[in-house]
């Protein structure tokens, strides 16, 4: 029978076959495209032309392009859609691609033809995106330790091998914590909850074969449970049960992990010549240093703590005259901010809720993508790899652009948060090949033939994501690895931190927060309410977010800690910490930093792309409006469709025409 994944597919846009594909299909796949791919890399090595820029990069370019198609597939549906059987292939597969990695970077004939061309680049006549194309090349071969030898370049080889299993065991041991936890609820239980989080929890424990409505570690659940339910002992529960995911002891457990991850990525650093994993990681970013992204973190903590700690106070009232003993506790802030935000802006989620359904939401992030970059999307009808999916094809005068999937809605199999990858990136070399992106949310699915209503959090996500889909949709650049958000992980945050502005755009809620149920716009006063309340609470976000990238960045900048819980509540401690705060993303549940080394010493990256964002949309309402044309004209030339051909910093002093302060942000945030 032959394999769908290593056939032709003649689908609609050579979409994978997803109704065709099964797991046991997978590994023959990626055996097969795997030693296809050592055979091309073997070929271009030991190619005895000379070395040319066609005959070595562009044809490493190509090499291997069946096992990216085939890997697209897997790990798309291994992060939305996870089942067993592909856990078990995440876990086979992580090693041989680690060492298929390895092999190539150290392969020391194909190192030599890089650099020979590398020493010759002035005289190659490449154009500006081969030159590039070339730099980052050389310089990745450089960093994966091309150079190293003997017992150095083997240990190399055997810690990223390392690395590569463990970082599938933490996020497979996270996705099993939020799985297997729930918390089933009495209709007493329900007491003082909106309409929308009771049918959120019925939807869940309906969905996990309870009888009853139940919480879960679903972010778009747990996150209005905590802002509403009044019962003290029921969110505790539910917030120490959040916070805890990769610490609950036994095979899930994370700590460990945590720490000989920490070690491996030091002694990495330390065979590749750098003081430390900060400094490796750091040296390629705009950041550039550790201390550039301390000094970045701390000027914007010393604005915001002050204001939590106020925040705090006002909250701590609220909790005593409700004649509860005892400091405000973590599991606490929620609720009172939710009522304090009531009281003092009038503004309650209930109330608010209903004017952002997520087909609206859909239907507002498109509508910003075709007024400012001339993008269509079409409905299709096509065979996709959950129900919950939907897809839409992207045209630019009648001229196809993209296909892009969206993954809405929160499940068992899928991993916790919000992101976006591709199926397929945007190449030239070897054809004009457009994009498959996908954008996967956890929201809160609703019963049966009911609207699926957002708060305003989850509707921002949603135009967060779209913002690096457009990334990845409008690339136009020759070669795959400069493609879409292959970029500086400090800028990759810019284009979707950037888009969530036009949520807050005046006409386009007026046009798309649609009642549910009435069916009329969100009220004018209403509106100015909700925009006007768009810096509450921004001491605690601050808060919670910049401890956590300090954390980070201490753990990779210098040794590697023995205990990382006690190098954590050091950090924490040195910070002082606002009690009845807690780090965003606690130790063991840190996927960013630990799923992979995505962004080990770089989640600050969000806050250096949000100086940045800040600075940009200011630069629209500077000129013609938010949908000023011209303004809109350059930030598709010089930052969505040129991803990483040119270094971010160029890209970015070529749409604004300057590097912003940290100045914008803090205002943004109101915290000037």
């Amino acid at each position: 029978m032959t394999n769908p994944l290593l056939s032709d597919w003649d689908t609609p846009f050579q979409l994978p076959p997803f109704a065709e594909i099964s797991d046991d299909d997978f590994e023959a796949a990626v055996h097969e495209t795997l030693a296809s791919a050592r055979a091309a890399v073997d070929a271009v090595a030991n190619n005895p032309e000379a070395p040319s820029f066609e005959n070595t990069v562009e044809a490493l370019e190509l090499a291997d392009a069946d096992l990216g198609r085939v890997l697209g597939v897997f790990y798309n549906l291994a992060g939305a859609d996870s089942t067993e059987k592909r856990q078990e292939l995440q876990r086979a597969f992580s090693p041989l691609l680690a060492a298929y990695s390895s092999d190539v970077s150290m392969n020391k004939e194909l190192f030599e033809r890089v650099e020979t061309l590398w020493q010759q680049r002035d005289s190659l006549n490449l154009n500006d995106e081969q030159a590039r194309v070339l730099e980052l090349c050389r310089r990745g071969f450089v960093r994966a330790g091309a150079q190293l030898e003997g017992d150095a370049r083997e240990r190399h080889r055997e810690i990223k091998a390392r690395l590569a299993v463990l970082g599938t065991e933490f996020g497979q041991n996270l996705l099993a914590d939020e799985r297997e936890w729930s918390m089933p609820l009495s209709e007493d239980d329900l007491e003082g909850l909106p309409d929308f989080v009771i049918a959120a929890a019925r939807s869940a424990g309906e969905a996990l074969g309870h009888e009853g409505p139940a919480v879960t570690l679903s972010r778009s659940l747990i996150v209005p449970f905590l802002q509403f339910s009044p019962r003290r002992e029921l969110r505790k529960t539910a917030f120490e049960a959040w916070v805890a995911r990769g610490a609950n002891g036994g095979e899930t457990d994370n700590r460990e992990i945590t720490r000989e991850t920490l070690e491996l990525r030091a002694e990495r650093a330390a065979l590749l010549g750098y003081d430390s994993y900060a400094a490796y990681k750091l040296e390629t970013e705009m950041a550039k240093t550790p201390e550039a992204v301390h000094d970045l973190l701390m000027q914007v903590w010393n604005k915001a703590k002050p204001a939590a700690e106020a925040d705090a106070e006002v909250l701590a009232e609220m909790l005593a005259k409700d004649g509860i003993n005892g400091p405000l506790e973590a599991w606490d802030w929620f609720y009172y901010a939710e009522k304090r935000r009531l009281a003092e802006h009038d503004l309650d989620e209930a109330e608010l809720k209903p004017y952002f359904q997520l087909d609206r939401m859909i239907e507002a992030a498109f509508d910003c993508a075709n007024r400012l970059f001339g993008l269509e999307a079409r409905a299709l009808d096509v065979p996709l790899y959950h129900p919950d999916c939907c897809a839409w094809e992207f045209t630019r005068n009648g001229e196809h652009i993209a296909v892009f999937i969206g993954d809405y809605f929160a499940r068992a199999s899928k991993r916790s948060g919000a992101w976006c990858s591709a199926m397929r990136s945007q190449k030239k070399l070897g054809g004009d090949v457009r994009p498959i992106v996908v954008n996967v949310c956890n929201f809160a699915k609703p019963p049966e033939g009911e609207p699926a209503l957002l708060s305003y959090d989850d509707a921002r996500t949603l135009f967060h994501e779209f913002g690096h889909a457009l990334h990845q949709m409008l690339s136009d650049v020759t070669y795959e690895s400069i493609s879409g958000t292959s970029v500086a992980r400090d800028f990759v945050e810019l284009p979707s931190q950037l888009y969530e502005h036009w949520l807050e755009v005046p006409e386009v809620l007026e046009k798309h927060a649609i009642h549910a149920e009435t069916g009329e716009a969100i009220p004018a006063d209403l509106m100015k309410r909700l925009l006007d309340a768009q810096t509450y609470n921004t001491g605690f976000a601050t808060v919670e977010y910049v401890s956590s990238a300090l954390v980070d960045l201490a753990f990779h900048d210098g040794p590697a800690p023995k205990d990382t819980m006690a190098r954590q509540a050091e950090v924490l401690d040195g910070i002082s910490m606002p009690y009845a705060i807690r780090m965003r993303h606690a130790t063991p549940g840190f996927a960013h930093v630990f799923a992979g080394d995505g962004y080990a010493s770089a989640y600050y990256s969000y806050m250096w792309s949000e100086v940045m964002d800040a600075d940009a949309f200011k630069a629209f309402e500077e000129g013609e409006g938010p949908f000023d044309p011209a303004l809109a004209k350059r930030l598709e030339e010089h930052i969505l469709s040129a991803g990483g051909s040119r270094d971010p910093e160029e890209l970015y002093r070529a749409f604004r025409g300057r590097m912003p302060s940290v100045d914008a942000l803090l205002e943004g945030r109101g915290l000037l």
